[in-house]
């Protein structure tokens, strides 16, 4: 007999009390070890639609909902005996009867309407309501979306105002269906399965119902939630997780789309597919790589074979263990180091034309970023993302100063990381077998050219052998540059997913503001952002301009004391703020609201019963509940100081994007809240949010 459990069940779970739970688990693992168990009491539900529900007795007041036949046993519920009943009632376990996969269909209740003889003055009549979203579409188009087939008159009656009402009762892929056709786009489908196949089998089933196939397997199931230890994959993220490349493949999407979920699927894909590979999975930070590693133990915690040939690591810690392995010991240039010398250099070439901020950013962008060795190598460099416009004359003088860098680097014995990675890359370049087969990298908009170069040279022109995932509406550290002129070519192999499981409809709209529909590349690829979708309703962010510091900290300290009166945990809550001179203001807002805090930085992970505060530039990766950004004030974001360095026009631009992205990061990271606060004058960010 098969033995599943679907979502509904774990979701259903998780809001018990902690005992309850432990007896539900417990009853849980009797079912799987024996289902056919006297003392279990299964008894049959006479009031369902669906016969084949059973309630299990946890106990006195405990029932899990079971939906059993002859080939299978399915968790479909847990909760206080009464609800249970309800839920059942309300429910059939079905076949969809085009697409073939098996759905919990929540039952359509017919309701007569009585009109009431009116003796007293009635209140106004609301607005009607808008035309029907989808009342041209043919039922047999909405079949094949998935919308159950008792639902497919209601969801012609749609309107706008009541589309996420019924997209909240309906299948997944069916929701995902409708909120694609209301904001114009074409949805794509599944290919219906075979008649004698079973129907937990088809893609859009797997969303919501898993195999287990051992007791190990379901104890991981009942430690997580749903999202957090399935890991699962939508079937436009499978497709490309499955599919076979002729060369480097790119996979993006705009927060929240599950890029790093593909690029961990990917990674375990190929260990599966080639038994004796070497993966390597690599990521922005080491923070975001301790994170994927806790979702892997949770993806593969029962194969461990295939977890000791994937590597998950930062990209710079990737490159260290690399070049020590290559040429042992490393002094790696400080940031320090490198403004002494530029300091020292500028002032023995006797001019004071460029500022340090701009000798520093040139250095990084360009001669650093490239690894320029020449006077030639300078003049002829293509300066993408550095526009500000430079006679001969004064690139001449720039270069004495950065070739006297070079040479005090050099006669410290120290490298800078571009250095590293460029030294790693012509080595490794030229082996016949490199120290990996296939290499995914996550957060790839802020891959740097000389990080590019080593992974160029590892997967060389081979198949399958590198998959990047990344946003480019959220690059925040790095300027653009040109893959393909480091061999990287993506043309034909870049895919955008459109389904958002993060991020609430508002948020996602809200942030998306920030942002045009479209955003290209370097090389002309194209990101079209406009058919994104996400699958759930919250309410609508919040933004708020004050008049000083004190009244943001109130007002902040308010707001969270609500979410935590509504049930949000505090480690469910982050604060951001764009750098380190607005942490104090954070911290003030946290304590005024009774809640402990911690301050993350580059090492630390949020903790529990802790709020997360944090600069925007350490949001990436994370998710919270609830978020509240603070200090959004004019000359605070776009920061100030960074447009007095600009060069010209073109430079100014790149400063905007960067400083959007931040705030679009951090906007991001809620899943249900969003409060937006800033002391007047605001930011001018926020008259788009409005918008």
């Amino acid at each position: 007999m098969k033995f599943l459990i679907a979502e509904s069940f774990t979701d259903s779970l998780a809001r018990l009390s902690g005992d309850e739970q432990k007896a539900a688990k417990t009853t849980a693992f009797d079912l799987q070890l024996n289902p056919a168990n006297p003392g279990l009491q299964l008894h049959r539900i006479q009031g369902a639609r669906d016969k084949s529900f059973w309630s299990v007795r946890v106990n006195r007041d405990i029932r899990i909902i079971v939906h059993r036949t002859e080939s299978s046993l399915l968790l479909c519920y847990v909760d206080h005996h009464d609800e249970a009943y309800r839920w059942a009632e309300q429910r059939r376990l079905e076949r969809h009867p085009r697409t073939g996969a098996a759905q919990l269909v929540e039952v359509v209740e017919k309701v007569r309407e009585i009109e009431v003889p009116q003796f007293v003055a009635a209140e106004p009549a609301p607005p009607p309501a808008g035309p029907p979203l989808f009342a041209a579409i043919p039922e047999a188009d909405l079949l094949i979306y998935g919308v159950p087939t008792e639902w497919v008159s209601v969801v012609q009656e749609v309107t706008e105002d009541t589309l996420f009402d019924v997209a909240d009762h309906l299948p997944q892929e069916a929701a995902e269906a409708l909120l694609e056709l209301a904001t114009g786009g074409r949805p794509r489908v599944e290919r219906p399965s075979e008649p004698d196949s079973s129907p937990f089998d088809h893609p859009d089933a797997q969303r919501r119902f898993r195999v287990m196939d051992n007791v190990e397997e379901l104890e991981r199931a009942l430690d997580y939630p749903w999202e957090k230890w399935t890991v699962f994959l939508h079937p436009e993220q499978r497709q490309v997780v499955e599919r076979d490349y002729s060369g480097p493949a790119r996979v993006s999407g705009s927060a929240g789309t599950g890029k790093t979920i593909v690029a961990l699927h990917r990674a375990v894909y190929l260990a599966r597919e080639h038994r004796d590979a070497r993966v390597v999975l690599a990521t922005f930070s080491d923070l975001l790589a301790r994170s994927l590693r806790t979702k892997l133990r949770r993806l593969i915690g029962n194969e461990p074979r295939i977890a000791e040939r994937i590597e998950v690591r930062s990209v710079t810690d990737l490159g260290l263990r690399l070049y020590k392995a290559q040429f042992g010991k490393l002094r790696l240039a400080r940031g320090e180091d490198v403004r002494e010398l530029l300091s020292e250099a500028s002032a023995a070439v006797h001019d004071d034309t460029f500022s340090l901020r701009f000798l520093l950013a040139e250095w990084e962008h360009v001669v650093d970023a490239w690894q320029l060795e020449t006077w030639e190598e300078y003049r002829d460099v293509a300066r993408l993302g550095r526009k500000t416009r430079l006679p001969e004359s004064r690139r001449e003088i720039l270069w004495t100063i950065f070739e006297k860098v070079r040479q005090g680097l050099e006669e410290r014995g120290l490298l800078t990381e571009s250095g590293m990675f460029s030294e790693l890359a012509s080595v490794l370049g030229e082996r016949k077998h490199p120290p990996f087969d296939f290499a995914v990298v996550d957060e790839a908009q802020d891959i740097s050219v000389s990080q590019l170069k080593l992974f160029s040279a590892l997967g060389g022109d081979r198949p399958n052998a590198l998959f990047f995932t990344g946003d480019l509406g959220q690059r925040i550290f790095r300027q653009p540059f040109s893959w393909k002129s480091l061999g990287v070519e993506i043309l034909g192999r870049s895919f955008t997913l459109r389904v958002n499981y993060r991020t609430s409809h508002q948020i996602r709209q809200q942030a998306d503001r920030l942002l045009d529909p479209q955003v290209v590349d370097a090389d002309g690829n194209i990101e079209d952002r406009s058919d994104t979708v996400s699958v759930f309703n919250g309410p609508l962010p919040k933004i708020l301009v004050v008049t000083n510091e004190e009244d943001e900290a109130k007002a902040v300290a308010e707001w969270l004391g609500d979410r935590s009166k509504a049930g949000v945990l505090a480690h469910e809550i982050g604060v951001f703020v764009r750098s380190g001179r607005q942490l104090e203001r954070a911290k003030t807002a946290v304590e005024q609201a009774g809640l402990t805090f911690s301050v993350l930085d580059d090492s630390l992970q949020p903790t529990s019963e802790q709020v997360a505060i944090s600069t925007m530039h350490l949001a990436k990766g994370l998710e919270f509940r609830a978020v509240a950004v603070m200090a959004c004030d004019d000359e605070v974001i776009p920061l100030q100081e960074r447009i007095e360095t600009v060069g010209d026009e073109a430079d100014l631009q790149e400063v905007y994007e960067t400083e959007r992205h931040l705030l679009y990061v951090a906007c991001t990271r809620a899943r249900d809240y969003l409060l937006i606060t800033a002391v007047a004058p605001a930011s001018e960010f926020l008259d788009d949010l409005r918008s």
